[in-house]
C-alpha cells in the first residue's frame, strides 16, 4: 500500500518537471502513475475491508468515496484558480505550475499513511478471523458479479470524452471545464453515501438502482446535451451518481462475496476485471464517437443494462446461499 501510494501521488507532481516539448517524458510519468495505482487498489480496499467490518461495509465505502471526491472535487477547483491567476503567462508555465502545487497534497497524503501505519501496525485485527478455514477459492455469485461490473465498465464512458465533447459544443467557457468535473465528483460523493447506506440495508439491489439511475447519462450528455446545457449538467449529474456507486458500493460487494483472507486476492480480481474492460469501453467508445455518435449512446446504455440483469442473477444466487446457510 506505502509502494503504491508514493508512487501514484508523487508521478503527477513529477509532470512539472518535464522539459517543453517532452511529451515522451510526460506519457512515461502517467503510466508510472497508473501501476502505482494498481498496486496500491487492491491492499488499500483490504484494509479498508477490515475496518468496515465494523461499521456495515456499504456506509465505510461510501464514507471513504465521500473523503476522497472532497479531495476530487477541491483538486480542479485549486487548479482553475491557478490558471486564473496566472491568465498571463504561457501555457507551459501555467500547466507546470499547477503539476507543482499538486505535490503539496501528495506529500500530506504520504505523511498520513505513514502516522496510519503507526498507530494501526495490523489492520486485519480489525476483522474477526471467519469461522472455519476454506482452501482457495470464491463463491459462484463473486463471479456472476464479476461479469456484472465488467459490462458496467465496458459501457461507462470515461469523462475525458464528456469534457472533449462538450469543449466541442463550446456549450461552457474551456476555463470552465475542470468545474464540471468537480460537479461531478460533488454529486458522485453524495451518491456514494447515499447508496451506501442503501447497500447495508438491501445490498446488491442498491448496485442495480444506482446503475439504473445512471444508465441514461450518455442520452443527455450526447443527445440532448448539445441542445442545452440543463440536459448536459443533468447528464453530468447521472454520471456522478454511477461513478459514485462504482467506487463504493461495488467494493462493498467485493467484502460480501469474498471470504477474509481471501479478500486481497478478490480485490485483486475485481480491479482487473474492471480495467480491462474499463480500456476496451473506453477504446470502443472513442471509435464509436467518432464514427457514429448514435450508436455510442446505444452501446453504453445497453451495456449497463446488461449489467443489472447480472446484478440481478448475483443478488438471486446470494440469497439462495444464505437460505442454505440457514438450513
Amino acid at each position: 500500500t506505502i509502494v503504491g501510494y508514493i508512487i501514484d501521488v508523487m508521478a503527477i507532481p513529477a509532470l512539472a518537471l518535464v522539459p517543453q516539448g517532452g511529451w515522451k517524458w510526460a506519457c512515461a510519468l502517467m503510466l508510472i502513475e497508473r501501476i502505482g495505482k494498481a498496486i496500491k487498489k487492491p491492499a488499500k480496499d483490504t484494509l479498508l475491508s477490515f475496518a468496515a467490518s465494523q461499521e456495515g461495509a456499504g456506509k465505510s465505502f461510501a464514507l471513504q468515496e465521500l473523503l476522497d471526491q472532497i479531495g476530487a472535487f477541491l483538486g480542479p477547483v485549486i487548479l482553475f484558480l491557478v490558471l486564473y491567476l496566472n491568465k498571463t503567462a504561457d501555457t507551459y508555465r501555467k500547466y507546470a505550475l499547477c503539476f507543482a502545487v499538486l505535490g503539496i497534497p501528495a506529500i500530506i497524503t504520504v505523511v498520513l499513511l505513514l502516522i496510519a501505519r503507526r498507530k494501526y501496525p495490523n489492520p486485519e485485527e480489525f476483522e474477526p478471523e471467519a469461522e472455519e478455514k476454506t482452501h482457495f477459492h470464491f463463491r459462484h455469485e463473486f463471479f456472476v458479479y464479476i461479469v456484472a461490473i465488467s459490462f458496467f465498465a465496458l459501457g461507462f464512458i470515461d469523462f475525458p470524452i464528456i469534457t472533449m465533447h462538450t469543449a466541442k459544443l463550446k456549450l461552457v467557457q474551456d476555463d470552465v471545464l475542470p468545474l464540471l468535473y468537480a460537479g461531478a465528483m460533488a454529486v458522485d460523493g453524495v451518491a456514494a453515501l447515499i447508496f451506501g447506506w442503501l447497500y447495508d440495508r438491501i445490498g446488491v439491489k442498491s448496485l442495480m438502482l444506482s446503475t439504473a439511475i445512471s444508465a441514461l447519462f450518455p442520452l443527455f450528455i450526447f443527445g440532448w446535451g448539445g441542445q442545452s446545457k440543463a440536459a448536459l449538467f443533468i447528464g453530468i449529474a447521472l454520471w456522478g451518481v454511477g461513478m459514485g456507486a462504482q467506487e463504493s458500493t461495488l467494493k462493498a460487494a467485493v467484502c460480501t462475496f469474498v471470504p477474509k483472507q481471501w479478500r486481497s486476492s478478490g480485490f485483486g480480481v475485481f480491479e482487473t476485471a474492471f480495467g480491462v474492460f474499463w480500456f476496451l469501453g473506453s477504446w470502443l467508445t472513442g471509435v464509436l464517437y467518432d464514427q457514429a455518435l448514435t450508436g455510442m449512446i446505444i452501446f453504453s446504455i445497453l451495456a449497463q443494462v446488461v449489467s443489472i440483469v447480472f446484478l440481478g442473477f448475483c443478488h438471486h444466487m446470494h440469497q439462495k446461499t444464505i437460505a442454505h446457510k440457514k438450513d
